[in-house]
């Protein structure tokens, strides 16, 4: 038991006891009596925090041993704490509505200046991509009407130069029918010389052969710019990448399939539990997804932060998958095109024709962009969506995403 509840102080004595009934007491209220006992709430106890009577504090008490205060002494603490939190609420009120005054006009000014400053800004740069669009569009549509005016000029010229070759192979043939016809042996063999120097003129005169310089060259088209804005323009208008699984009957016995079939891990050693079948990989490490496209566009993306050997691209259902040779390593035959990296070297690859890549960065994710409608296949920097190749081709057939790692994982990022 504290101090005050020991009898020292202002602690009641065992003399006073139980005082007069409800409401005999001094100063007492309605209300303010101990229900328990009916004598006057005049003390506090701290450990149960309320207003107790001099009987409830007592030896015989519920509060016996408790901390004992009077009320009136907690009374002013508590009101010197209103007092406190007062002061503390009008500095609070003071400092709020000198904001208000003072602050918050500022803000909205420089939040108007801001604004206007950002308007700005936006007009000003989409004003130079369009005037630079502009710009590329005229430069493009002057490319093709030349283009077009080239291709038609040299039909043309086509057209004058074999109707001048039948004209005089007519004319030939005209001729030597007139002499067969017309002159006996003697004259026949007199005209020797004549029907030699007939039948070499038209021998000079070639067969038509295919050219390039006849066909409109669609390589007249493409612009590094219009390729990059149009790729930021399809990445950022598409729902979100395609949901790209690799199919497990196809994974190479050097590679280990995670249970959400996105990620591939390279295995030195050849794994002896992986069942063959016509659809494995037996030799190259390679990978094919489970579904093909035969149309529209498609993005998928794929983490290779971790590997510093891997190929990413399509592939043609009719890839084989069997042996050591070129026929099913990615790249090297004519049912793949891949995008590779092997330590800081990156290529494209198709049929065994290989373009070194000069990139400034390794990617740590490699998106993936197939465009069937235009035949095109783009490779870009996820993270910066910088157009890293883009392969312009006839694909004969649906597509499937492939894969391959030979150091560490690559994952498909969902």
């Amino acid at each position: 038991m504290s101090v005050e509840s020991a009898g020292q102080g202002p602690w009641p004595g065992p003399e006073q006891g139980p005082g007069p009934g409800p409401g005999s007491e001094p100063g007492s209220e309605p209300g303010s009596l101990c229900p328990e006992h009916g004598q006057a709430l005049r003390w506090f106890c701290c450990s149960e925090r309320r207003p107790v009577c001099v009987a409830c504090a007592g030896l015989g008490g519920r509060c016996r041993g408790h901390r004992i205060r009077r009320a009136e002494e907690r009374a002013e603490e508590l009101r010197n704490k209103i007092v406190d939190q007062c002061e503390r609420l009008q500095l609070q009120s003071a400092t709020i509505t000198k904001y208000v005054a003072d602050i918050l006009p500022g803000k909205n000014q420089r939040a108007v200046s801001t604004a206007s400053a950002a308007r700005e800004l936006v007009i000003q740069r989409l004003g130079l991509v369009r005037s630079l669009c502009e710009s590329e569009e005229q430069r493009l549509l002057e490319q093709v009407h030349g283009e077009e005016e080239r291709a038609h000029q040299s039909i043309l010229t086509q057209r004058v130069h074999w109707a001048e070759a039948l004209q005089k192979l007519d004319t030939i043939r005209t001729s030597l029918v007139d002499m067969l016809t017309h002159l006996d042996d003697l004259q026949l063999i007199q005209k020797e010389q004549e029907i030699f120097e007939r039948t070499e003129e038209a021998e000079g005169i070639l067969d038509p052969k295919e050219s390039e310089k006849l066909n409109f060259n669609e390589k007249c088209t493409r612009s590094p710019l219009l390729t990059q804005l149009w790729a930021t323009a399809v990445l950022g208008s598409l729902s979100g990448t395609e949901d790209v699984r690799i199919n497990e009957r196809t994974v190479s016995p050097f590679l280990q399939l995670s249970d959400d079939q996105r990620t591939l891990t390279f295995n030195a050693k050849k794994s002896k539990t992986c069942a063959d079948g016509p659809e494995r990989f037996d030799h190259w490490p390679n990978a094919l997804a489970t579904t093909s496209f035969q149309a529209g566009l498609h993005a998928w993306t794929v983490n290779v932060e971790n590997s510093c050997a891997y190929k990413v691209g399509v592939a043609l259902g009719q890839l084989p998958r069997k042996g050591s040779g070129s026929d099913s390593r990615l790249g090297y035959n004519a049912f793949s095109w891949v995008f590779s990296r092997y330590d800081q070297e990156f290529r494209f690859s198709h049929d065994g024709q290989h373009e070194p890549l000069a990139l400034l960065r390794c990617p740590a994710q490699l998106g993936v962009l197939l465009d069937l409608q235009a035949q095109e296949l783009l490779f870009y920097e996820a993270g910066s969506g910088t157009v890293l190749h883009t392969h312009h081709a006839s694909f004969p057939g649906p597509l499937f995403p492939v894969f391959a790692v030979a150091d560490q994982t690559i994952s498909i990022v969902r």
